[in-house]
């Protein structure tokens, strides 16, 4: 499952730069995570960066529109590593 910013989000630029994917772009009015490149820090963390450094709770939820296994992540983290 990729992870999603809600609208709660009061662009602090926390979590920008905590990703290891580089999945976290500003949007428009608020930061946005690329679902083709967030693993929820699968393969580098035990839990995702963002959610530990964001001040606001629950702004940074799985995104229902994105769901994925823990062994997708995983495969996923492998194609993105190869690319860099």
């Amino acid at each position: 499952m990729a992870l999603l910013i809600q609208d709660s989000c009061i662009n602090c630029d926390m979590c920008d730069p905590e990703c290891p994917n580089g999945a976290i772009t500003m949007g428009d009015e608020i930061y946005e995570i690329d679902p083709a490149l967030c693993t929820e820090c699968k393969g580098h963390y035990d839990k995702p960066t963002c959610q530990s450094v964001c001040p606001i709770t629950k702004c940074i939820i799985t995104d229902p529109n994105n769901i994925e296994t823990d062994e997708e992540l995983l495969e996923k983290f492998v194609i993105i590593q190869g690319m860099t």
